[in-house]
């Protein structure tokens, strides 16, 4: 009797369908409440991943649809354009993120914070949870225009993914 088919990896193909022309802008690009939400996602040896899709959900807001996908360029680079949300549900501001990429049988979830909410990410019943130097991972810094979020799929820097 034969023995078992070896397993293959398929993939990934985020290009063939997943993407949309506007699935980056959240919000209007040129409205006054937009910000970018932006970084690269990054394998465990610190290389930019070419072929990764970034998701992103909030709660809707005026003229927000809460919800974004951005796949990533050549050099790893992403870029969504949304509004700030506010603080909701005894929970700091924040933006839900999941992560396709080459190597993961399923999406990764993690969260976006903002480094200019100290008080509120103090309070944040998930943040609050984590050792202090794994929380700096789910924090976003201020950047011209928006927040820088590199996401470190593994490694030494490895991003905070939170079970759902």
């Amino acid at each position: 009797m034969p023995g078992p088919t070896p397993p293959q990896t398929v993939g990934p193909f985020f290009a063939i369908g997943l993407p949309w022309e506007d699935g980056p802008d959240v919000v209007e690009r040129a409205s006054d409440a937009a910000i970018r939400l932006r970084g690269t996602v990054l394998d465990g040896e610190g290389v930019p991943v070419p072929d990764a899709l970034v998701e992103t959900w909030q709660a809707p807001g005026d003229g927000c649809r809460g919800f974004g996908r951005c796949p990533t360029d050549a050099e790893g680079r992403w870029e969504i354009v949304t509004r700030k949300p506010a603080a909701a549900g005894g929970e700091a501001p924040h933006v839900a993120v999941a992560v396709f990429a080459r190597g993961l049988l399923h999406r990764v979830p993690t969260r976006i914070y903002f480094a200019d909410e100290p008080e509120a990410n103090a309070a944040d019943p998930v943040l609050s949870t984590l050792d202090p130097a794994r929380r700096a991972t789910l924090i976003a810094a201020a950047e011209d225009g928006g927040y820088r979020f590199d996401i470190h799929l593994q490694g030494e820097h490895e991003t905070v993914f939170i079970e759902l």
